[in-house]
C-alpha cells in the first residue's frame, strides 16, 4: 500500500528544492548577463565580441554533452539558453 502522506511530503520537498534552484538560476543568469554586457561594451566591436563568446559557449556545450553522452533535453535547453543570453546581451550593445 502506498503511503500518500510520505508521497505528499516528498512532493512538497521537491517543489521547495525546485523553487530554490530556480531562484539560483535566475540570479546566476542576471549576473552573467550583466557581466557579459559590461565586458562586451569595452570591445571595439561589441556585437562581434558577443557573437564570439556565444559561439565558444555553443562549442563547449556540444563538446561536453557529446563527451558525457548527456541527456538530449539538457543539451537542447543549454543551447536555447545561450541563444536567449545572446539576444539579451546584444539588445543593449552598440551596433
Amino acid at each position: 500500500m502506498v503511503d500518500f502522506k510520505d508521497a505528499n511530503d516528498v512532493i512538497a520537498q521537491l517543489k521547495r528544492e525546485n523553487a530554490e534552484l530556480s531562484g539560483m538560476v535566475l540570479a546566476t543568469g542576471v549576473i552573467l548577463t550583466q557581466l557579459l554586457q559590461s565586458n562586451c561594451k569595452r570591445e571595439l566591436n561589441p556585437q562581434a565580441a558577443a557573437t564570439r563568446i556565444m559561439s565558444n559557449a555553443r562549442e563547449a556545450i556540444e563538446g561536453f554533452t557529446n563527451a558525457t553522452q548527456a541527456d538530449a533535453v539538457m543539451k537542447a535547453r543549454a543551447l536555447d539558453a545561450v541563444k536567449q543570453y545572446e539576444e539579451q546581451i546584444k539588445s543593449v550593445l552598440a551596433v
